[in-house]
């Protein structure tokens, strides 16, 4: 993931530059985003910080509606929308990552398989959701997830 990282970063550089902030929340990565994140330099001045929300409970602290975790789950495009959007209350970040999902190897369903995930960016415009299925080890499905926030993220900062 470093090679995503460094790419990544030097788009999140320019954005700081610019004066953009960004965060992440995460759920089923455990902090995998915010750690390839810290790993590059200079990150302090553009990074607000990070939020491992696991546990539900954790998810409504920071501002995620009960209704729409009771609703969808947690592992659902709101959930992730609602996240990306609390982060950014939270930390005061002008973009946001989220990310939710099953990383395995149990708790999927036929529903909602082990490896779907859902990741979230907002920022000025509003958030945007991408539904994703990756394979493999509980590991690997996610640093796949990580790795697809971070690109995610760094996407919508091209535009900045």
């Amino acid at each position: 993931m470093s090679a995503l990282a460094d790419a990544a970063g030097r788009l999140f550089r320019a954005a700081g530059r610019a004066g953009v902030t960004v965060c992440t929340v995460e759920s089923c990565t455990g902090g995998l985003a915010s750690a390839a994140i810290t790993d590059i330099p200079g990150c302090s001045a553009w990074f607000s910080g990070a939020v491992v929300a696991y546990a539900n409970e954790v998810k409504e602290s920071l501002g995620v509606p009960a209704s729409i975790l009771q609703a969808h789950g947690a592992v659902s495009a709101p959930a992730a929308s609602a996240m990306a959007e609390a982060g950014l209350v939270f930390t005061g970040a002008d973009y946001a990552a989220a990310v939710t999902g099953i990383a395995g190897p149990s708790g999927g369903t036929p529903d909602k398989p082990v490896g779907l995930v859902y990741i979230a960016v907002a920022g000025p415009a509003g958030a945007r959701v991408e539904k994703r299925i990756f394979e493999g080890t509980r590991r690997e499905i996610r640093e796949s997830a990580a790795a697809a926030a971070l690109e995610m993220l760094a996407r919508e900062l091209e535009a900045v």
